[in-house]
């Protein structure tokens, strides 16, 4: 079996359309995850997204697979099609990112198990949590990650 190529671009217009069907595809897969928008909600939300300027794609040969939305240091969506789970385009979208970046921060829910274990594994750590204060209602998780984690702390004087 050879490695699969995955390219990361900027999004263009022309990805809202599947970017909008990977976020109806991941709220559908969690039972429980309330449905609050309608899958053409979800496509305009995915070209604000892009209109902004803030989506880069991964692309498993010619297929858009993936993408991650940031804006200076939050990341603001994480997605991967149900069918390119496991092949590490989540992790090229997040290195990706924190080359660009001296600290990232996000929010993920409790009910994610996949998503914490996934955001500890690439060195985020929990910062807080909340009550489900949020447009879902469920509780959620704030992760941060920084590129100076690991350097030794200034005694505070």
């Amino acid at each position: 079996m050879t490695a699969e190529t995955i390219t990361l671009r900027a999004a263009d217009p022309g990805d809202a359309g599947r970017l909008g069907a990977m976020i109806t595809e991941a709220v559908e897969a969690r039972a429980w995850k309330p449905r609050l928008h309608s899958a053409a909600q979800d496509i305009s939300h995915a070209g604000t997204l892009i209109d902004r300027g803030w989506v880069t794609v991964a692309e498993l040969g010619p297929e858009v697979a993936g993408f991650l939305a940031r804006e200076g240091s939050e990341i603001h969506a994480l997605f991967v099609a149900g069918w390119a789970q496991g092949r590490r385009l989540g992790s090229a979208l997040l290195d990706h990112a924190k080359a660009r970046a001296d600290r990232l921060e996000l929010w993920t829910f409790q009910q994610n198990a996949g998503a914490q274990r996934f955001y500890l594994r690439h060195g985020f750590a929990e910062t807080g949590r909340t009550d489900g204060d949020n447009e879902e209602g469920l509780p959620d998780i704030h992760y941060l990650w920084r590129r100076d984690a690991g350097a030794p702390q200034e005694p505070v004087t």
